[in-house]
C-alpha cells in the first residue's frame, strides 16, 4: 500500500483574464494559498502553458515546472480534455465544438480532427518531458448521439462508430508508449467511453493497449447511478488518475437520470462541491489506498451553488482530511509469537 499524493487542483475551471487567474505564476501562487501542494494543468490554456514550446523544449518545460515548484506546488499531471474531444466528434455536434478549435479550422472538421490528434500527441511529449506518467483526457464521441435506442439502431452501427474511434486513437495510444505515458479517459457522459462497458468495447477494440487507461470521478457515476465503488474494484489495475469531485441524485416524479432539459440546479443529478453530496468518499479513499494507487487526489471543482474559490479552499481540506497515510506494519504485530518453521511445523503436529 501506499499513501495517495494530494491535495491538487484542476486548473481548467479557474482559468481567467482576470489575475491571479490569468498567469502561470500567479495561478500557481492562488492554488498554494489555498493548501494545495500539486496542480492539474489544461494544455488548452495558452495563460498557463504554451504547448507548441513546450513540446519542442524540454528546457522550457523545467524551467515552467520549476516556477510552479518555486510558488509551492508541482504540476501533477496535464490535460488535454478539449482537444481529447475534438478527436472524434459527431456532425450533429460540429458548430458547438467548433469554438474549442482555432478560429481558422471553424467548418473544417477534417482539419480540427487532424490539428486535436497533434494537440493530444503534443501534450504526451510535453509530460515526457516533464517526467509525469499519466495524461487526462476525453475519447470523443461518434456514438453519443444514438445512445438511447429508439429509434432502433441499424445493426453495425455503434460496432462501426467504435472501430472508427480506435483507429483514430492507436496512433496516439502508441506515441503514449513511445513516451512512457498513460492515457486516463474520463469516463464521462457525452463521450463515447462514458461507463464501464463502453470503456471495455473501445479496449477490445484498440487490442487491450496497456496505455489505455481511467481517469476515475465518481460524480459522473453517480448522476449515471453506476456503482462507483464496485467500478474501483473491476478497474483497479487500470486507474492511474482520480478526481475528487461531488455529486448528489434526487429523482421526483417529474425528472430523473435524463434531468428534463432543466439547467444544472434543477436537475435531479447534479454537481457538488467535496464533501456537499453524496459520494462516499471515505470509502474511495480506503479503496484506492488498499489497491496501492499512485496518483494523486486532485479536486474538480464544479457546483451549481457554490462559489469556485470557496469550493477550492475547502475542496484542499477537505482531501487533506480524507488521504489516509497508510500504515507499515499490522496492527497486531505486538503479539506476534516469533515462531519459525519448525515451531509451525510442531503446531499443527507435524513433528513425530
Amino acid at each position: 500500500m501506499r499513501t495517495i499524493k494530494g491535495p491538487a487542483l484542476f486548473l481548467a475551471q479557474f482559468a481567467g483574464d482576470e489575475a491571479p487567474f490569468n498567469s502561470w505564476a500567479s495561478i500557481t501562487e492562488w492554488a498554494a494559498g489555498c493548501g494545495y501542494v500539486g496542480v492539474q494543468v489544461p494544455t488548452n490554456a495558452p495563460q498557463f502553458i504554451d504547448l507548441d514550446r513546450a513540446a519542442g523544449s524540454k528546457t522550457y518545460c523545467e524551467d515552467w515546472a520549476g516556477q510552479a515548484r518555486e510558488n509551492g506546488v508541482e504540476v501533477t499531471e496535464l490535460s488535454s480534455h478539449i482537444q481529447g474531444q475534438l478527436v472524434a466528434v459527431h456532425p450533429a455536434y460540429d458548430t458547438m465544438f467548433d469554438g474549442f478549435a482555432p478560429a481558422s479550422l471553424r467548418g473544417n472538421p477534417r482539419g480540427r480532427t487532424d490539428w486535436a490528434v497533434d494537440q493530444v500527441k503534443k501534450t504526451l511529449t510535453v509530460s515526457k518531458h516533464l517526467g509525469l506518467t499519466a495524461m487526462a483526457t476525453f475519447s470523443g464521441a461518434l456514438a453519443w448521439p444514438y445512445l438511447y435506442p429508439w429509434p432502433q439502431r441499424p445493426a453495425g452501427l455503434i460496432e462501426e462508430a467504435f472501430d472508427e474511434l480506435a483507429r483514430r486513437w492507436q496512433p496516439i495510444l502508441d506515441h503514449a508508449e513511445a513516451c512512457g505515458v498513460d492515457v486516463c479517459y474520463e469516463i464521462h457522459p457525452g463521450e463515447d467511453l462514458h461507463d464501464g462497458d463502453s470503456y471495455e468495447m473501445f479496449l477490445d477494440c484498440v487490442g487491450g493497449h496497456a496505455r489505455a487507461c481511467m481517469l476515475y470521478d465518481p460524480s459522473h457515476y453517480v448522476l449515471q447511478q453506476l456503482d462507483y465503488i464496485d467500478h474501483l474494484d473491476i478497474y483497479a489495475d487500470r486507474i492511474r488518475m482520480f478526481h475528487v469531485k461531488d455529486a448528489e441524485f434526487n429523482p421526483t416524479g417529474r425528472k430523473g437520470v435524463y434531468g428534463g432539459y432543466q439547467g444544472w440546479l434543477n436537475r435531479a443529478g447534479r454537481f457538488r462541491s467535496p464533501g456537499d453530496g453524496q459520494v462516499d468518499f471515505a470509502t474511495i479513499f480506503s479503496k484506492l489506498a488498499a489497491m496501492d494507487f499512485a496518483g494523486w487526489a486532485v479536486v474538480e471543482w464544479e457546483c451549481c451553488l457554490k462559489h469556485p474559490e470557496d469550493g477550492a479552499r475547502e475542496g484542499a481540506e477537505f482531501v487533506r482530511a480524507h488521504i489516509i497515510r497508510v500504515t507499515d506494519r499490522a496492527f497486531d504485530d505486538f503479539a506476534a509469537a516469533g515462531t519459525d518453521r519448525a515451531a509451525n511445523r510442531r503446531l499443527l503436529g507435524l513433528e513425530g
